[in-house]
């Protein structure tokens, strides 16, 4: 099973913007949807956007719709472009690849490989 690995996670201010790579730690992504996810202290995990391997379709959370976006790179990493950051944002970000498991309208887990987090905080 491929492992994933997540970078980009950093400090940054209110109103900012931030950009997450996903990729595969050997080769490249095939076949598998790959999606993110965040979890802050205390609360629960929080689907935040997903894309399909066909057709590239994107999914993403209500509490980052419009202000996130996930990409697909030529090399085949997937992105999460984040702007217009909110302190409620803060939170680890982790970065999964297999096959998501929909309820209520939403991606509530993707069975296959989890990357280890990504810290984002979004402060003054």
């Amino acid at each position: 099973q491929v492992q994933v690995v997540e970078s980009g996670g950093s400090l940054v201010q209110p109103g900012g913007s931030l950009k997450l790579s996903c990729a595969p730690s050997e080769g490249k992504f095939r076949n598998v949807a790959v999606g993110w996810f965040r979890q802050a202290p205390g609360k629960e995990r929080e689907f935040v956007a997903l894309i399909q391997w066909v057709g590239d379709l994107k999914y993403y959370g209500s509490s980052v719709e419009g202000r996130f976006t996930i990409s697909r790179g030529d090399n085949g990493t997937v992105y999460l472009q984040m702007d217009s950051l909110k302190p409620e944002d803060t939170a680890v970000y982790f970065c999964a690849a297999g096959d998501p498991l929909w309820a209520r309208g939403t991606v509530v887990t993707i069975e296959g490989s989890w990357g280890q987090g990504s810290q984002v905080t979004v402060s003054s």
